[in-house]
């Protein structure tokens, strides 16, 4: 057993990586989008007159750095930044390593660096917005929404399971790709492995790998305690400000004559027109209701029924009166 799984680890002759560094170099970069995000989004949080279009903007400028920062390295070292920081390299399927990747392959691979991950995950952005957005009107564009919104989960998870069908053919030494994405930019992975003939260069270089290495692992390491402590900061902090201050909702206007719901009297609940008994108010609106009529209206519907103001059960208020 341990024998058959030895080529899960150990270098081969091809200098073919193991599947743990092609995923470790994977993880590197998409754990750097959300955490630069986080630090952007404190930041325009502080400074949102001066710094606020950078939030507005941000795939748009990750993207335009990326693409900088993929070209400069696949120019430099034939590999991404992420495959760079593994010490892996890209050569074409059909020869060796070269100092210098085809111009045809160049592209193919930031196509596949830069621009495939920013639509897929502008596809995934507009999904989730449209999947909160959607309400009951039969438009044109609200079915052509629908449609999207029913056909994405599958492509979804079709290309998810690509990946991993990828992945555990590669690990199991069935195929050169662990991702269809290197397999599209028509090279492979293999460790970068540079011979060099000057002793006093190689030393040079081995302290400089030494330094860089432990640079490497101390940045990846605090970028891993940070993005960790961020996203703990962000779920507890969200935690906390589940209920929606009263301060922070919108100011309702005053509904006009031809609304649904009208109340011409004081002491008559807007939703069963009869006198109310257990008064309680909603807070979101300031209107006060029967305790069972809004309590239901709320659990069915989810707004005020007079504004159409989102509500929930924590925004009802009993009202206890003097005389009760």
């Amino acid at each position: 057993m341990a024998e058959h799984g030895a080529h899960l680890t150990s270098a081969s002759p091809a200098s073919r990586p193991s599947i743990f560094e092609v995923l470790a170099q994977d993880s590197l970069m998409f754990s750097i989008r959300p955490a630069m995000k986080h630090a952007i989004r404190v930041l325009c949080e502080s400074h949102p007159e001066s710094f606020g279009w950078l939030l507005h903007f941000y795939d748009e400028i990750y993207t335009l750095l990326d693409f900088i920062l993929q070209n400069f390295y696949l120019h430099k070292h034939c590999s991404s930044f992420a495959e760079n920081f593994y010490d892996l390299k890209r050569v074409p399927v059909v020869g060796t390593q070269v100092d210098r990747l085809p111009q045809n392959i160049y592209w193919k691979s930031i196509i596949c660096l830069v621009v495939l991950p920013y639509i897929k995950h502008k596809l995934d952005q507009k999904f989730e917005d449209l999947r909160h957005s959607l309400n009951t009107s039969r438009s044109q564009t609200k079915k052509l929404h629908r449609a999207f919104v029913g056909a994405y989960p599958y492509f979804h998870t079709c290309w998810a399971g690509a990946i991993f069908g990828y992945q555990l053919t590669y690990m199991f030494g069935k195929s050169e790709w662990h991702s269809p994405l290197v397999q599209l930019a028509g090279v492979k992975l293999c460790r970068d492995l540079e011979p060099s003939n000057n002793k006093t260069s190689d030393k040079l270089r081995l302290l400089a790998n030494k330094i860089l290495n432990w640079t490497g692992r101390a940045l990846s390491l605090g970028l891993s305690v940070g993005v960790f402590f961020l996203q703990f900061l962000d779920w507890w902090y969200a935690n906390d400000s589940e209920h929606a201050s009263l301060t922070a909702l919108p100011i309702p206007e005053p509904p006009g004559m031809s609304k649904i719901f009208t109340c011409p009297r004081s002491s008559l609940c807007p939703v069963c027109q009869r006198t109310r008994t257990n008064d309680t108010a909603l807070s979101v609106s300031g209107y006060v209701f029967c305790y069972p009529c809004i309590h239901q209206y709320i659990s069915d519907h989810g707004v005020c029924p007079v504004t159409g103001y989102k509500a929930k059960m924590e925004h009802l208020v009993r009202l206890y009166l003097p005389d009760s």
